[in-house]
């Protein structure tokens, strides 16, 4: 089965700055995404991403919102509609005349699945916190203290172990930090201390 999207413009230009509203957002999530733990995976991503904005590159509101509904429905179409990943809810943002910027952080957000790069930095953020978040939160369900007291070379040790969260690529983890510029080190610190708040 291949996720290729095939292509590399995504949205109308004329749609620029358009966003759906937090409730348009929120109901259009609550409607596709049915599994508890992949809804905890996407608000996660969202919330990083919008601390991100705000902290790092110093965005007002309605550009944190961009990027934090880049996060949130980033794998809005997997829960139902596995082989559609990506596909679906870019048609569905394109259909709503959703800024092209966002529907392309969203289409980049798995270059080796879907054939598209990175470019922008909410592109390559996005493409960062996706899967670090995921061995992150799986290595605070083992511990008893959860995300307190989690330490960087914990989890930098779970990285280490090829059978732990096995279906987490860490050459992806790799390469999303070189596109990115930005250390393994602080962009796992900043996951521990951001994400724990996010149930």
């Amino acid at each position: 089965m291949s996720l290729l999207l095939n292509r590399n413009n995504f949205g109308d230009p004329a749609n620029r700055g358009n966003v759906l509203s937090r409730k348009e957002a929120t109901s259009l999530f609550n409607e596709w995404v049915l599994n508890p733990r992949l809804q905890l995976h996407m608000k996660q991503v969202a919330h990083l991403m919008k601390i991100w904005a705000a902290e790092k590159e110093g965005l007002d509101e309605a550009g944190q919102w961009q990027w934090e509904m880049a996060g949130l429905l980033h794998d809005a179409d997997w829960d139902q509609w596995p082989e559609m990943h990506c596909k679906k809810i870019i048609e569905e943002l394109e259909h709503r005349k959703v800024d092209p910027e966002i529907i392309h952080a969203i289409a980049s957000h798995g270059p080796n699945h879907f054939g598209v790069d990175p470019i922008s930095k909410m592109d390559k953020m996005l493409f960062a916190f996706d899967e670090l978040s995921g061995l992150i939160h799986a290595y605070s369900l083992m511990r008893p203290g959860g995300y307190a007291g989690m330490e960087l070379k914990g989890v930098k040790k779970r990285l280490k172990e090829k059978s732990f969260a096995a279906n987490v690529s860490r050459e992806e983890i790799e390469d999303a930090c070189n596109r990115a510029g930005i250390a393994l080190e602080e962009l796992v610190s900043f996951i521990i201390t951001h994400q724990g708040v996010v149930t």
